[in-house]
């Protein structure tokens, strides 16, 4: 299985998470626009993932909860910006328990052979608040969220 690659530069407010996917683009940008697939891959296999909102068009907005074994939940969410199908999408991305933290991400699918690679950028309002999401192993999250992915387009 590929392995999903960060990029997190010291001093700077963004990562970047690249991976490429055995799949085509257009049918990545469908499994990752779908609200009705959302649950089956994002976040962590441990946590079940609800869909309260996700609607993929400029101004729409986007909710997900996610809830761990002793009905905890953390909430993510916020609105998309540009939706351009199967290329891109730019969205704002905010989790609920840091409220203000807002970050703004850009997700880019790019055709390589039949394949797709996966990148996307999230700009923090800080280094202070990149840091934070790096301490809280937002990237160990986010590697198995894309772990996930790669096994649902591989089950198509």
């Amino acid at each position: 299985m590929a392995e999903t690659e960060f990029v997190i530069e010291p001093g700077r407010q963004d990562i970047i998470m690249i991976r490429t996917f055995d799949a085509p683009r257009d049918v990545v940008f469908r499994v990752m626009t779908d609200p009705a697939l959302i649950p089956r891959w994002w976040g962590p296999h441990w946590l079940d993932t609800r869909v309260d909102a996700m609607e993929v068009a400029p101004g729409g907005r986007w909710r997900f909860v996610n809830t761990d074994t002793g009905g905890r939940e953390y909430a993510f969410g916020g609105v998309y910006h540009a939706v351009v199908p199967p290329e891109r999408y730019v969205r704002t991305w905010e989790f609920e328990g840091t409220p203000g933290e807002v970050a703004l991400e850009t997700v880019r699918l790019e055709e390589a052979g039949g394949r797709t690679r996966y990148v996307a950028r999230s700009v923090h309002p800080s280094v202070e608040a990149r840091d934070a999401i790096v301490r809280a192993d937002g990237p160990k999250g986010g590697a198995r969220s894309m772990d996930r992915l790669a096994e649902l387009l591989g089950a198509r």
